[in-house]
């Protein structure tokens, strides 16, 4: 049952200017992908410009996450860094890692509501961030309740807003008293308990098949 719609951002403007300091000079040390949502539509917009991955060859690129680095390979391109931790908090231990990142350049492209925390961290170090939203993730405003289910995940926050939304209303305790809620990560529980959802079992390893192992252990 799915909760949130992944469109364009209904102006590219920002991201195919990005795109194209990138083809004509060496504008940023860092391109960091948040998801693969995020590279396919940084990949649309490369592509509809008429370039291809010969444009980054002259930057480090670092992905949240193995689905992100998954969506990468699919094109041809290795990351150079995969936080431990998929989240905001973990790439910037990541970074603190391999040194100071004061003075570097960094082009951090994002759903249109990601948190601020990787930008705000990476500029408190004292890198020069450029933050563009490359795709829209818009929570379901209504529609079809959500059908009862035995096993409930979400994949992130809005996610989250999204089943929220659909319930119209009706009180989301009772909506999930049947069902085993699992979330992705701590940022997608907080927000799901914020909003008065029951959180039975967060994955340990914030992916898809974190959550699979996380279920496994769960109903075992």
């Amino acid at each position: 049952f799915p909760t949130i719609e992944i469109k364009p951002v209904a102006d590219p403007t920002a991201l195919d200017a990005a795109i194209d300091r990138l083809a004509v000079s060496a504008a940023y040390d860092w391109l960091v992908l948040t998801s693969a949502n995020g590279v396919a539509a940084f990949w649309e917009r490369l592509l509809a410009a008429g370039f291809d991955s010969r444009i980054l060859s002259r930057l480090k690129i670092a992905a949240i996450g193995p689905a992100t680095a998954e969506a990468l390979a699919q094109r041809s391109i290795k990351p150079d860094l995969i936080p431990v931790v998929y989240t905001a908090e973990g790439v910037l231990d990541a970074f603190d890692e391999l040194g100071p990142v004061a003075g570097l350049r960094f082009l951090l492209t994002r759903a249109d509501i990601a948190r601020k925390t990787l930008a705000e961290g990476l500029s408190e170090r004292g890198a020069l961030v450029e933050e563009i939203a490359a795709y829209r993730t818009v929570p379901r405003a209504s529609g079809p309740p959500p059908p009862a289910a035995e096993i409930v995940t979400f994949t992130s926050s809005s996610t989250v807003q999204g089943y929220v939304n659909c319930l119209a209303g009706r009180d989301p305790t009772q909506a999930l008293q049947d069902s085993t809620v699992v979330c992705i990560g701590p940022i997608t529980a907080a927000t799901a308990q914020e909003l008065g959802l029951p959180v039975h079992a967060t994955a340990q390893e914030y992916t898809i098949d974190g959550i699979l192992t996380t279920l496994t252990e769960k109903l075992d």
